[in-house]
């Protein structure tokens, strides 16, 4: 193992360029013990990838909640502040599986992550949708701007309506991981 990652690294030096790299990172990360524990026993991608799923319902699910409150169209009786304290812990919880998960299909199968265009794609959009998951938090915290505030009105609104879409456009990517030619 340590034989490999000094190859890697010495590619890495080389210049062998950022797909090299990554294929290459690929290549020793298959053949570590931890990898190779987690491909010769067939229940646990499988196993993960359940539990991916199930805590990609619960991020979406608070997603939605928390997206559709922004936009006007659910909750209108309760105040964001009151909708973003229940819901967010639900998102935090479901990111932080979903991260752990992704972790260990990742190390089970690294050219089929990280080798692929989509995946990388999928990651950029989930730093997108955190980012305006934190900036979101801000004004559904504060209860003096509620939906009073013209800056509430024009642009927290369309920003969750955005940063629904790109959990969509996440799960859509993270189907197509599975069916990318890498």
């Amino acid at each position: 193992m340590l034989c490999s990652f000094t190859r890697l690294a010495e590619q890495i030096k080389r210049g062998a360029g950022i797909r090299m790299s990554i294929a290459a990172f690929s290549e020793w990360l298959y053949n570590t013990h931890i990898s190779q524990g987690i491909q010769s026993n067939t229940w646990i991608i499988p196993t993960v990838q359940s539990i991916h799923i199930i805590a990609i319902s619960m991020l979406m699910g608070s997603a939605i909640v928390l997206d559709l409150k922004l936009a006007g169209f659910i909750a209108r009786t309760e105040s964001a502040a009151i909708v973003f304290r229940r819901y967010m812990p639900w998102l935090w919880a479901g990111l932080a599986i979903l991260l752990l998960t992704g972790l260990v299909m990742i190390i089970g199968e690294p050219a089929r992550e990280l080798e692929n265009w989509i995946f990388w794609t999928k990651m950029g959009l989930v730093v997108i949708a955190f980012f305006l998951t934190l900036i979101m938090r801000v004004p559904m915290l504060r209860e003096d701007l509620g939906n009073q505030s013209r800056i509430w009105s024009l642009l927290v609104k369309p920003l969750g309506l955005l940063a629904l879409a790109i959990w969509i456009l996440i799960i859509f990517c993270g189907r197509w991981i599975a069916y990318a030619i890498v």
